[in-house]
């Protein structure tokens, strides 16, 4: 019970750490939130989506584990050095940090919030690097606690999509100001470097 726990909290963890980093994503969230714009839909889309690629990082990588062993050192040091390049950029940030710009014209209509989000999400690599193969190569270390993690980590996406999108208009004051945002780029970088460096050690 206790190894479980610790495996969805380390999930939870790391995919939190992912997804606060700055980006297109989370300014059409935020800017949705603070406009009351499909609101539901945006999240249910981000969260979704979210979930899907985690359980296709989570199963696809743990099945080359178990076909090639030695796929596990690969993966080990390969996340791991994406890991250490992901926090020493979230570093370089929280020394220029920049205000999330939610203002600016709005999407117009539901149906092109929907396409918007789902563009935002499909069509970014970043995507793909981070929830595909970076969280399910982390999870692929868990061994048959791996779909564990996977749920911590689909949990920590549900709950920021809904906290962005719903919570938007109290903290629109807040994530505008740059010091607020080098405080989130210092925890991921922290998170980010020392789960790297783990991930090489170990491998």
């Amino acid at each position: 019970m206790t190894n479980a726990l610790s495996a969805a909290a380390a999930g939870f963890g790391t995919s939190l750490s992912l997804i606060v980093a700055i980006g297109a994503q989370n300014a059409f969230v935020l800017r949705q939130g603070i406009r009351r714009e499909a609101v539901l839909a945006v999240v249910g889309i981000c969260a979704l989506s979210d979930a899907l690629l985690i359980a296709l990082g989570v199963g696809g990588v743990g099945a080359v584990v178990v076909a090639w062993p030695g796929a596990l050192r690969a993966v080990g040091l390969i996340g791991g050095a994406f890991l250490l390049v992901y926090g020493v950029l979230a570093a370089r940030r929280m020394f220029r940090p920049a205000a999330l710009r939610a203002e600016g014209e709005g999407t117009g209509s539901r149906r092109r919030a929907v396409l918007t989000c789902l563009a935002m999400t499909w069509l970014n690599p970043h995507v793909y690097l981070d929830t595909v193969f970076l969280l399910g190569s982390i999870a692929a270390d868990r061994g048959p606690l791996r779909w564990t993690f996977g749920l911590g980590a689909v949990c920590a996406s549900v709950c920021w999509f809904t906290a962005l999108g719903f919570g938007a208009r109290l903290l629109s004051r807040f994530l505008a100001k740059p010091s607020a945002w080098r405080v989130l780029d210092g925890l991921v970088a922290a998170t980010m470097i020392g789960l790297g460096a783990t991930l090489v050690a170990g491998a």
